[in-house]
């Protein structure tokens, strides 16, 4: 199963609540670790909040980034058509048939999401011993 970006569940940030009692207890005195364990959180997660306080004096959630959309998006029907063209096309040749700069294993991976294979359809057979 394939998730589209915009399909992806993004995790809740902590609460605000849950924020303030840690910078609470932490400037109480109890180290990370110890914060870490109460809070059933990770120790990188409260010396990430505890650095940003002291940073910008701001403990909400950031904004969530998004995902950028996949390079060869909509050409899907095109890399099919090259491949049934010529199957024993290679990866560079078919990034250069295509209208893009992506890497070859950008290109691998698309034709892999797609079912494509990119084989000859002729077995290889040994060199005949002379």
């Amino acid at each position: 199963m394939v998730l589209l970006a915009q399909e992806v569940p993004m995790a809740a940030a902590y609460s605000m609540d849950l924020r303030t009692r840690v910078l609470q207890d932490a400037d109480a005195g109890l180290s990370s670790k110890q914060l870490a364990e109460r809070y059933h959180v990770s120790r990188a997660w409260v010396d990430a909040l505890k650095q940003r306080r002291r940073k910008t004096a701001d403990i909400g959630p950031r904004q969530q980034t998004k995902f950028r959309a996949r390079v060869l998006s909509g050409q899907d029907d095109r890399l099919r058509a090259l491949i049934d063209a010529q199957p024993d096309r290679t990866l560079m040749e078919i990034r250069e048939a295509l209208p893009t700069t992506a890497c070859l294993a950008t290109i691998w991976r698309a034709l892999d999401r797609l079912g494509v294979t990119v084989k000859k359809n002729r077995p290889r057979r040994r060199t005949a011993s002379t």
